[in-house]
């Protein structure tokens, strides 16, 4: 016969339970859940998307597991429109529910920007690849924004060296700050766009074909390039309190890539 409890006020909390084994856990939770979210642009308007969610908690050394559907009543019972500051009320929402002193959370998303094509004007939506990284520790929140930025890259060397053309490639410029205050996402393409040899657009008729073809070569890159001139810009960002930038140049006449990357963290 079976005699197990039917209902919610009967069923042993097994989660709750107590672990002899004294090794307390850093990270605890799930990883890979999808849910929609809000995403508010630059020009006011809200774009709907689909973000890939990891969340975790501490657990103490005497608590044998964590309750892991707290996690998706925290995606499910709200519609968030992803700022900055809903971030943080996310980080602080999912550590109060878990009773839990530290807590981690990685969403990503990607992110539509409206281009027009430099001479013809035609519109296309370009995608970026967006993630919002938060720590909540010692009742503060940690913020990181992290925006990987396609752009185009000519060689210099072999401009110099070349009597006809210079080989260019598609790079990704990975931009990865930490920031108190609001940053629009906008903000961090434009910064590495600009800097770039050539920005990309998602279509180009045969006029904007000879204007971005002849700007990458007007405006050669390496690798190193890349970071330090995107550096200065964040260097001379109060916003930004620490950042990490990466470039990995997907090269056109090798069968490896170049890379390089700048991390400083301003506040010490």
């Amino acid at each position: 016969m079976d005699n197990k409890p039917t209902n919610a006020s009967e069923m042993t909390d097994v989660q709750n339970s107590q672990d002899h084994r004294a090794i307390s856990i850093d990270k605890v939770g799930i990883k890979d859940i999808r849910h929609p979210v809000q995403v508010k642009d630059r020009s006011g308007n809200i774009q709907h998307t689909v973000a890939n969610f990891n969340m975790y908690v501490d657990l103490p050394h005497d608590f044998k597991g964590t309750h892991m559907s707290r996690f998706v009543e925290i995606l499910n019972n709200h519609d968030w429109e992803i700022t900055v500051e809903s971030f943080k009320t996310m980080l602080s929402e999912m550590t109060n529910r878990l009773d839990a002193e530290c807590g981690h959370i990685e969403m990503t998303f990607y992110y539509f920007v409206n281009k027009k094509a430099p001479a013809s004007g035609v519109q296309s939506l370009l995608d970026y690849e967006v993630s919002l990284i938060g720590e909540r520790k010692n009742n503060s929140n940690i913020i990181n924004v992290k925006v990987v930025v396609p752009v185009t890259s000519l060689c210099p060397c072999s401009k110099k060296i070349s009597d006809r053309g210079a080989h260019n490639q598609r790079s990704h410029v990975t931009v990865n700050i930490c920031t108190e205050e609001f940053i629009w996402i906008e903000e961090l393409i434009d910064i590495v766009e600009k800097e770039a040899s050539c920005e990309l657009y998602g279509l180009l008729k045969r006029p904007d074909e000879k204007v971005v073809t002849e700007r990458a070569y007007d405006n050669p890159k390496f690798v190193e390039d890349m970071v330090r001139d995107v550096a200065a810009k964040l260097n001379a960002d109060d916003r930004v309190l620490a950042y990490t930038i990466e470039s990995e140049n997907f090269e056109s006449i090798h069968n490896h890539s170049a890379y390089a990357l700048i991390s400083k963290d301003k506040r010490s």
